[in-house]
């Protein structure tokens, strides 16, 4: 049983299902969505860095649909780990038509880096969690602020939440979001890092972030 769970057809099955439960679930939920501007700015506007932290991950699918509905053609591509679990991830974003650079804040940092560099100069929009892969929750690693700062792209700092939804027992207390119910999507303003003090960033995203999550949970 353990090396089914572990084969590679069985796991590209299972980000399939994955990827149509979270979209058919992002479509059974009431949203109330604050910040279309920001929203309109992604779908239309140059490249942008969307920034959310790991455990609204499942959630997030609700931004692409709404940027797609204001117009958005522009591709995109998420960072995903070199680790088994980050790859069942990208996985699982891939079935949503989006793009993979692989590499992470602990594994393969500055090939992840790179790679984002390239997607955003090609004109992809691209996605990623501060606090990911492993943590500690709700503390931004340098590599966003960095890759703002040397693209000289803003980052479009976001979050998303569901009144029905599974709290996992996992080091970012992940929530699952469950049929039905409500989900709120809250997009904050853009924010620009100077190439020449881009440490400063790391503060302002990890402000931003919160204020995107607490607000949303606050208006469920």
């Amino acid at each position: 049983m353990k090396r089914i769970l572990q084969s590679d057809r069985f796991r590209a099955a299972l980000a399939w299902l994955a990827a149509r439960y979270l979209q058919l679930v992002a479509k059974t939920l009431r949203w109330r969505i604050e910040g279309d501007a920001q929203i309109q700015e992604m779908a239309t506007g140059g490249p942008l860095i969307v920034a959310f932290w790991h455990e609204a991950m499942p959630a997030m699918p609700i931004l692409w649909q709404q940027a797609k509905r204001c117009g958005m053609v522009r591709p995109a591509a998420v960072l995903a780990s070199r680790h088994r679990d980050g790859q069942l991830i990208g996985r699982v974003v891939e079935h949503m038509g989006i793009g993979l650079v692989s590499g992470s804040s602990s594994r393969g940092g500055a090939a992840g880096l790179r790679g984002l560099l390239r997607a955003l100069s090609a004109g992809m929009n691209v996605g990623l969690t501060p606090d990911g892969p492993r943590g500690p929750r709700r503390v931004c690693a340098p590599g966003v602020a960095q890759l703002a700062a040397l693209s000289g792209r803003p980052i479009l700092p976001c979050a998303a939440v569901t009144s029905n939804a599974k709290t996992l027992r996992s080091w970012d207390r992940m929530r699952l979001p469950l049929p039905f119910g409500r989900g709120v999507l809250v997009c904050g303003a853009l924010i620009t890092v100077p190439r020449e003090n881009w440490e400063s960033g790391v503060e302002t995203m990890t402000a931003a972030l919160n204020t995107a999550i607490d607000r949303a949970a606050g208006l469920l």
